[in-house]
Order: structure tokens, then sequence, then C-alpha cells
């Protein structure tokens, strides 16, 4: 089951939120918990029994390292602490990597090795850091193992941000899961960003893939359309995830929890560094005190700083998927943020500079972030190559063709919408509308009617369109 859908929409959220309001709080995470079960289960019950196993190991790995403590069993405990991680991680390697190992293993021996069915459970990635990011935090200390095997379950199951984030960790919810202060004002703005999520996801992301898919099925590729087919899906990605995350954050809000934000407009960025602060932050924040922090982050000698930035940036692409080119986008990211580390180019503006260079610092993350999701959405590498090569004028292409900008002005209007919704300039004009007294008056009406008006958008072209499953599904 997915978000943007009707069956979620208009079935199975109706009877949650009902059947959540009327029972007793002590009820309520029992729940939300079932739902979430049968949320998760929706379409494929057998992935309920490895959440279920994955669950189970985190709720008793917590229990025995707590009771590790005492200056005799410090082994005891780093041992406990490494067979949680092994079997956490043990279970994503299988499911996502076993293939693309074997795969790899008989390209470069010309073997003949079977290839497993394995049918990649949704969400397991996500799921899996949550786990061992509560396991971790209980062994350093910072955490107390949660007793209340239905409180934990769910916050791991709960449906909002089960499948593609947020990753929430423990310590984001833990007061939040014994007591919870739901107040009409909350859940108004609970329901404003699920409505927000879905039209970015609907009204935006699905219009902008079904461009990516018309480029696709030229008969002859232009360099033009080659360029419109990057941006194009550098908006599709940031509007699809972007939305599911405003979506399972709205919905939260519904519920009375407060889950951490996952983006900030990361195209106004004027550094990669920055860009990285502000895509898909819980991510970056989970390599960064997980990984990179650990692994002596940059309070070491400076060769070992730069193998933990290309070790961590590394494993960041790998994470989105089992092919080369994810591996290749994390390598590409690493040696970006490490020259402007180096040359003290990634520092945050603070101060005001001329418009000029305020728009050559935007324009130069922009264009090294869509070469950056050129290489992240093409698994082929020669296919890759040959796409990079023709961006920049190379093997032979036409600049541009008359079926690519018949195409160009038939989405002209969306990409323009996609481009102002991707900065804050709504915002902007919001805060400035509502510094006016009249202004104020005026969005008391336009307000809720802006929202209707984009809910029954959004609904009808659930209605009438084909299936689009969020892209960082597979991830």
């Amino acid at each position: 089951m997915v978000f943007a859908s009707i069956t979620f929409l208009y079935w199975f959220l109706p009877v949650v939120v009902l059947g959540y309001f009327l029972l007793p709080k002590r009820w309520r995470n029992g729940w939300l918990l079932v739902t979430s079960l049968f949320f998760y289960g929706w379409g494929a019950p057998k992935t309920l029994i490895l959440l279920a196993a994955s669950v189970a190991v985190g709720y008793g790995m917590a229990f025995a390292l707590e009771a590790c403590e005492g200056a005799g069993k410090i082994v005891w405990k780093k041992i406990l602490l490494w067979l949680a991680i092994i079997m956490e991680v043990g279970c994503l390697i299988y499911f996502k990597y076993a293939n693309f190992f074997l795969e790899n293993v008989n390209r470069w021996t010309g073997g003949a090795l079977a290839l497993l069915k394995i049918v990649l459970p949704v969400g397991i990635s996500f799921y899996t850091f949550q786990i061992i990011s509560y396991i971790v935090d209980v062994y350093r200390g910072t955490e107390k193992a949660q007793r209340n095997i239905i409180d934990f379950a769910m916050y791991i199951c709960l449906f909002t941000q089960l499948v593609a984030g947020p990753i929430v960790r423990y310590s984001d919810i833990a007061g939040q899961l014994r007591e919870r202060d739901i107040k009409a004002s909350e859940v108004k703005l609970g329901i404003r960003r699920v409505i927000l999520g879905l039209s970015k996801k609907v009204l935006l992301a699905d219009l902008l893939g079904e461009f990516c898919e018309t480029v696709k099925d030229f008969q002859e590729s232009t360099v033009v359309a080659l360029w419109l087919s990057a941006i194009a899906f550098t908006l599709q990605i940031y509007f699809d995830f972007s939305g599911y995350s405003d979506m399972a954050i709205g919905l939260g809000r519904i519920f009375g929890f407060r889950f951490p934000e996952n983006f900030r407009y990361p195209y106004a960025a004027t550094s990669i560094t920055d860009f990285w602060r502000r895509w898909h932050m819980t991510l970056t924040q989970w390599f960064r005190d997980y990984i990179y922090i650990p692994l002596g982050g940059n309070r070491c000698k400076k060769w070992k700083w730069i193998c933990n930035i290309f070790i961590v940036w590394m494993l960041t692409g790998f994470w989105h998927g089992a092919e080369w080119n994810f591996v290749l986008w994390g390598l590409y990211f690493a040696v970006i943020l490490l020259v402007e580390k180096l040359t003290n180019s990634g520092k945050v503006q603070t101060q005001k500079c001329p418009w000029w260079k305020t728009f050559l610092k935007h324009g130069y993350v922009i264009l090294l972030v869509v070469i950056g999701f050129v290489i992240f959405e093409e698994t082929d590498i020669f296919m890759l190559g040959q796409r990079l090569g023709g961006m920049f004028g190379l093997g032979n292409l036409a600049v541009s063709s008359e079926a690519t900008w018949y195409y160009a002005r038939s989405y002209g209007l969306l990409f323009l919408f996609g481009i102002i919704g991707c900065i804050p300039v709504g915002k902007w004009l919001i805060g400035k509308i509502e510094n006016q007294s009249i202004g104020k008056r005026i969005l008391v009406v336009a307000e809720p009617v802006a929202w209707i008006v984009l809910l029954l958008l959004s609904t009808a072209y659930l209605v009438d369109g084909s299936y689009h499953p969020f892209l960082y599904f597979r991830f």
C-alpha cells in the first residue's frame, strides 16, 4: 500500500484515525501497531516475518546490552553490540545485495552461479537503520532499553515512516511513545502537510516522470532533450521523496508525533556541503553519527580523514541500491565535498554578497546535482557514459529537434511550477502577505480553499492516472 492511492487516503487512513481517537489512550499504541502491520503486509504478507524478526533482535539485544553494565562485562557488551549489528546488517545484505554479489562474481570469473529468488522487502534499508541506531544508543548509554514491546514495535513499524523514512531515531520520539499531547492546531498542521506532500507527489513528481519516460522514447535523442530529461528527473526525485516525507511528517503530527524534518529546500543551497545539510537530512545525520564520527571524523590524521569521507560516501551510495552507479554516485559527491572542505568553499554563506556571486554559487550546485542524479538514475554504466557524453555534445548528437521543443513547450508550465516549488519563493510570498492586515484576512479564506482544491486535484489524478509508487521504495 502506498500513500498516494485511493485505498490509503479514503479507506485505510480514515479507519485508522477514527479508531485512534475513539480508543482510550492506553490502547492507541497497540492500535497503531496492528494497523501498521496491516499496512506493511498489504500485498506481501511474508515480509512481516522478517520485520518481526528484526524487531525482536532489536528489542532483545537492547536488554542484553543493559545487563552487561560493569567493568568486568565491557568485552561481552561489545560482543553483543557487534552481534546485533551483524544480524541486522546481515539481513539487509542478504535481501538487498546477495544477487548483486553473485552477478559480479559471475561477471569477473566467468562462472554461472545461480541467482537467488529473493524479493526485496520494502523499507528494509530504513527500518534496519532505525533499529541499529537504537541498539547503538542503548550501548552508549544515551538511551534506556524500551521495556514495553508494544511501544518498541510500534516505534519501528509505525506506517507513517516505515517504508521510506524519514529515519526516526528512538531518541527523537522516546518521550512521545509514552505520552502525546494532541492538539487541534497540530492535527490541522498535519492535514495541511499531508495534502502538500500528496500534491508534490501526484501533481509534480508523477507528471515530471511522464516527461522523462517520453524523452526516453524519442527515436533520436538530442543534447537539449538529454538536459531536459536530467533536469526533469532532478525535480521529480525531489518532489517524490520530499512529498513522501511531508506526508509522513504530517501523518505523524495527526497522531501526536513530531518527526524530524528531512528536506530544507536543498536546491537553494550555495555549495554541495550545504546541499547535503538540506537533502535527506536524517540519512546524512545517521551516517555522520554512526559511521563518520566513530571512524574518527575529521579529528585524526589528514589521510585517515580523507579515507573516512570516501568510506562514508561509498556506503551512502551503496545504501541506495545494489548497482555500481550508486557507488559511483557516492564517490562523485565524496570528491566534490572533499574539494570544498580543502578549499573552504563549502561554508554556509553568512554575509551578503553580490547577486551575481550568489547566482553563480546556485548555478554551480544545480549543475553538479543534475549530473549527480544522471549517475543516480542510470544503472547501466555504458549507457551512463553515453548520456553524460551526449549532454556535453559528444556522440554526434543533434543539438535539438522539432520533437524536443514540442515537448519542452508542452511541459514548460510544469517545469516552471517545479522550479518555483523547490525554492522558498512561496514561503517568502506568504510571509509578505501575512505582514499585511488585509493579507491576513485574505489568507483566512483563501488558504483552506487552496488546500481543498489541491486535495481534489490530487484525488482526480489518482482516480484517472496510472500506478506510480514512490521512487525511494526501491531503496
